[in-house]
């Protein structure tokens, strides 16, 4: 069956690649990017199933409009790829409040807005897919990335918290958390940052940005290997909450997992007496590990 898709940020990079997947497929989509200029070629090799839409995910009511067009051009809203974001590295202390707001806007709130714009229409047909481009980044935490980060974890919660509320209507939702990919973004991210590193953190901020410069064009996530498993998942009622993708995604993963499994265990005795009729005085703080 052919479905139809919104893609936010679809221009370039992972977006790119999933809109080409998509219509490789068969399938329609309204194309949103800030400049849609950036779609004509695509526009211009399947015609009629794409639609391009010029969108500012932070705009709620434009966010609105887009699910509007996605009705008027195709009648219906089957899935939706909330993939728009961008990260700017920099040590929390010199990031400015707008610039921390403005990466959590368009992360967090990008996300918010176009899925509440989709939601009536797919619980009206009692079916859809959200696919929401969260980052290894929401299940880790990496120095220089605390505005992306943060709104990323929060993308994970907000996808745990939907899923519980819409599953019985036939809406599945997933958050993709991939790892490092050959695009532009880490040549972006890594340039974009408005200030020298400050001394006191060259040895947190200043090492991960001079990796992930290093790293840049030598990223193991294949963004068209990814855009594939979303296809795949478009096509799926079982699919998972979380999906971490990347070999060093996985590995970042485990690894932090394996870190707050040893400080569960080191300080599980605290957790448990802080209980009505638990220890008191001594007896409590007996209980805190050595330091």
């Amino acid at each position: 069956m052919q479905k139809t898709w919104i893609i936010t940020g679809s221009a370039r990079g992972l977006g790119r690649a999933i809109l080409t997947a998509v219509l490789e497929s068969g399938d329609n989509v309204l194309a949103t990017a800030r400049n849609v200029a950036q779609l004509a070629d695509l526009k211009a090799l399947y015609g009629d199933r794409i639609e391009p839409f010029a969108l500012d995910v932070t705009d709620e009511a434009r966010a609105g409009d887009a699910a509007t067009a996605a009705i008027a051009a195709f009648g219906r809203i089957d899935v939706l790829v909330n993939n728009a974001g961008y990260g700017h590295f920099e040590a929390f202390e010199q990031k400015s409040s707008a610039d921390f707001r403005a990466e959590v806007e368009t992360n967090l709130f990008g996300v918010v807005n176009m899925t509440r714009a989709v939601l009536p229409f797919m619980r009206e047909r009692g079916s859809g897919h959200i696919l929401n481009v969260s980052s290894v980044g929401g299940r880790v935490g990496t120095p220089g990335l605390s505005a992306y980060q943060a709104a990323k974890w929060a993308v994970g919660g907000f996808t745990e918290v939907l899923r519980s509320e819409v599953a019985h209507l036939g809406i599945r939702i997933v958050s993709l958390e991939p790892g490092g990919m050959r695009t532009d973004w880490a040549d972006i991210a890594g340039n974009a940052a408005s200030s020298a590193v400050l001394p006191d953190y060259a040895d947190t901020v200043g090492v991960t940005l001079e990796r992930i410069r290093a790293y840049a064009g030598n990223e193991v996530g294949d963004p068209a290997r990814i855009a594939q498993v979303i296809l795949g998942l478009s096509r799926r009622d079982d699919v998972p909450a979380h999906l971490v993708l990347g070999t060093d995604a996985l590995a970042s993963f485990d690894a932090a997992e394996a870190e707050r499994g040893e400080a569960h265990a080191r300080w599980i005795d605290v957790s448990r007496a802080t209980v009505f009729d638990g220890p008191e005085g001594e007896a409590l703080t007996a209980l805190l590990p050595p330091g």
